[in-house]
């Protein structure tokens, strides 16, 4: 298992060259900060969505440091091309006055559904539980948030989907014991009750988590994931997500990072992660830059196209989350530095796969 992972972590290192040489500026349409005056040290795990009436909007945890108390979740909605001062709109503060931070808030707009957030509050994702609250004012309010019942995380990082007659498929993974583990969980009713997968066999010993779904004409879902092995796993379903195939890796390298992905309505598949890999003695560990996009037409052979940011930096660019608008125009979100929340703006008819 240690050779075969080195070998695909080597391969895919030498794949930074091609990426660099790609890079394809006159792809970014823009490029800006969301809630750039925040009144708080760090922003982290930003969330995009487009709701039912064209509105844009993002979300993602702020507060002193992740894991602290203080950390809340924020919403901040786009007009016009400018990013509005942002909302606190969730905190982990209980009844009774007690506060856990919270965590990875995941926005999600189902057809003809109010608009739904998700996020975790809990002192680790280990011991985190999932809450839920909506808005029928494309996020102006909110409804009192609720407990999604036990075993039921929602989706830890990335967008659910919609599947067949209106049902929810939420990505979502668990980090007990050491052990990272995919699974899925479903809602027939637009999130009033929930059932969930096994867990997703790891393969040849890929521990992973946070996957993000796409979706192919013939009816097939492919999971993408970070591992802690240096590379991007993906897995498959045949049934509308109810059953997957064991974990196996793609060709591209995985340093540890949050990923997101989304099936653009030409049918390609577009991913956004860190294209590095650790080196073979910090297993688990590795730069979280570059921040760039890749390209596939059948989820296996993927082909770095953009280089979002390239310049080391402290923390690095981290936890990635993508969408593509009515316009066909792609938003991408991603944390800098752990600071503060970027927005860029893509052009996919400008992104060309170099397959030589």
């Amino acid at each position: 298992m240690k050779q075969w992972v080195l070998a695909v972590v080597l391969l895919c290192a030498g794949c930074v060259t091609t990426t660099d040489r790609n890079v394809q500026n006159e792809a970014v349409v823009s490029r800006s900060w969301i809630n750039a005056d925040a009144g708080y040290p760090q922003s982290h795990a930003s969330t995009l969505v487009q709701t039912e009436s064209g509105a844009l909007l993002a979300a993602w945890f702020g507060g002193t440091h992740e894991r602290h108390y203080d950390v809340a979740i924020y919403v901040a909605r786009w007009v016009d091309g400018e990013w509005l001062p942002a909302m606190k709109v969730a905190t982990g503060r209980d009844s009774a006055g007690n506060a856990m931070p919270t965590w990875n808030p995941v926005l999600f707009q189902s057809p003809g559904q109010p608009l739904t957030l998700f996020y975790k509050v809990g002192p680790n994702p280990r011991e985190w539980w999932g809450m839920m609250t909506q808005s029928v004012d494309d996020g102006v309010t909110w409804s009192r948030p609720a407990r999604l019942p036990d075993g039921v995380i929602g989706p830890v990082k990335n967008k659910p989907i919609t599947t067949g007659m209106g049902a929810w498929l939420a990505p979502s993974s668990t980090e007990d014991n050491g052990q990272w583990r995919l699974h899925f969980e479903q809602s027939k009713d637009q999130g009033q009750s929930w059932t969930r997968t096994p867990e997703v066999d790891p393969g040849p010993g890929l521990d992973a988590i946070q996957p993000s779904i796409l979706t192919y004409a013939d009816g097939r879902l492919q999971a993408l994931a970070r591992t802690k092995q240096g590379v991007m796993a993906s897995t498959w379903s045949y049934d509308r997500g109810r059953s997957w195939t064991p974990l196996a890796a793609i060709d591209l390298p995985n340093p540890n990072s949050g990923t997101d992905a989304v099936t653009l309505a030409s049918g390609l598949q577009l991913l956004v992660y860190n294209h590095a890999a650790h080196a073979p003695n910090t297993p688990g560990k590795g730069p979280r830059y570059p921040m760039n996009i890749a390209l596939s037409q059948d989820g296996e052979r993927w082909y770095p196209v953009l280089t979002l940011e390239a310049e080391p930096i402290k923390e690095g660019y981290g936890y990635p989350a993508v969408i593509q608008t009515d316009d066909g125009l792609v938003h991408i979100s991603y944390t800098v530095g752990r600071k503060r929340i970027r927005h860029v703006v893509v052009d996919p008819t400008k992104l060309t796969m170099n397959q030589q």
